[in-house]
């Protein structure tokens, strides 16, 4: 079983900058996929980012892209989730997921383990 928890979410203003963090316990980190949906009110869970085990691939929505970055430190077990240039539509529950596919995905049935979200809020 693996644990995930996600911590750095919060309020901040249109055009700033936030680092999201998730910590994994429980299982080797290191033969994880590592991603980040996100799901406002009222919509389905959307894929933020997305990132191999080694850390050597890395995808992301099209919203997002150029904007954030993902990455990973196998040591620490972590993944970051590095947002800038925020926007008001960014908005949302951030979840850091894990799978034990050797690709990663889009969709977040091919995820196994999720943690339990940190909300986003960027004011315009």
């Amino acid at each position: 079983q693996v644990q995930l928890v996600e911590s750095g979410g919060g309020l901040v203003q249109a055009g700033g900058s936030l680092r999201l963090s998730c910590a994994a316990s429980g299982r080797t980190f290191s033969s994880l996929a590592m991603a980040w949906f996100r799901q406002a009110p009222g919509k389905e869970r959307e894929f933020v980012a997305s990132i191999s085990r080694g850390g050597d691939n890395t995808y992301y929505a099209d919203s997002v892209k150029g904007r954030f970055t993902i990455s990973r430190d196998n040591a620490k077990n972590t993944v970051y989730l590095q947002m800038n240039s925020l926007k008001p539509e960014d908005t949302a529950i951030y979840y850091c997921a894990g799978s034990i596919r050797q690709s990663v995905s889009p969709r977040p049935s091919q995820y196994d383990y999720w943690g339990q979200g940190t909300q986003v809020t960027v004011s315009s």
